[in-house]
């Protein structure tokens, strides 16, 4: 398919990256395959989290296809952007769409990008997640590609102001060893296995990350079990997609 709107809308948000003299480290980039289909999945703990979720993609040269919201699709700006970038929108009445529209993607050799946790986590800690992702890999043999983020919370995440002129950020990605699902594997045994896989990514993010909360008005974004404010994690309901 034709990417006319994918490449600018990159290269605008490595300028901005620039302006803000942001910190990004990219680690384990090499388990996004170069080509191919993948699924990546990636915790959610901002609204900002697709635009670094894809950049952890750059090094293997892949365009990620997100599953967003469909309600992203109809706003004034961001509809016609997303539509232009081939991301899948995901209508929760009526999911088969969307699911169907991904395992398209897939089998046409794309990188599509799940938050498997659904909704951003307040405690930023790695919540219950559905088994989409797991089930999309299965039934298209590709690989599962565990992912996670750290810092983009403190741009914008639920609960708080935006700050997006915040300069000097640190931001991690790391994509870790992929996961690979057969048909015959059960989803949500696959799915526990990722959550363990993307929790253990996540304490590494959270702990090896070089910059701390600068007072007590900062704690907000750091995990109430490493010091800081963020609420403690609530019980979630185990869901599927």
């Amino acid at each position: 398919m034709a990417d006319l709107v994918y490449p600018p809308v990159i290269a605008l948000a490595k300028t901005m990256f620039r302006a803000l003299n942001m910190k990004i480290t990219i680690e384990g980039a090499e388990h996004v395959p170069a080509t191919g289909g993948a699924v990546i999945a990636c915790n959610h703990i901002s609204y900002l989290d697709f635009i670094f979720c894809g950049l952890g993609a750059r090094p293997s040269r892949r365009l990620v296809r997100f599953m967003a919201k469909e309600s992203i699709f109809r706003h004034r700006v961001g509809g016609p952007l997303m539509r232009g970038m081939h991301h899948i929108p995901v209508d929760r009445d009526a999911g088969l769409a969307s699911y169907k529209a991904a395992l398209a993607a897939l089998q046409a050799g794309e990188v599509v990008g799940v938050f498997p946790e659904a909704t951003i986590s307040p405690s930023f800690m790695i919540k219950d997640m559905k088994s989409g992702a797991a089930r999309l890999a299965a039934a298209t043999g590709t690989p599962l590609v565990p992912m996670v983020l750290w810092g983009t919370q403190r741009f914008w995440t639920k609960g708080r102001p935006r700050d997006l002129g915040r300069r000097g950020v640190a931001v991690t990605i790391i994509a870790g060893e992929p996961l690979r699902p057969a048909r015959r594997d059960n989803g949500e045994a696959v799915t526990a296995e990722l959550r363990t896989r993307m929790s253990a990514l996540l304490d590494r993010a959270q702990r090896e990350y070089p910059q701390r909360p600068k007072g007590p008005g900062e704690s907000w974004w750091l995990p109430a079990h490493l010091g800081g404010t963020a609420p403690a994690p609530d019980v979630y309901e185990p869901e599927s997609m």
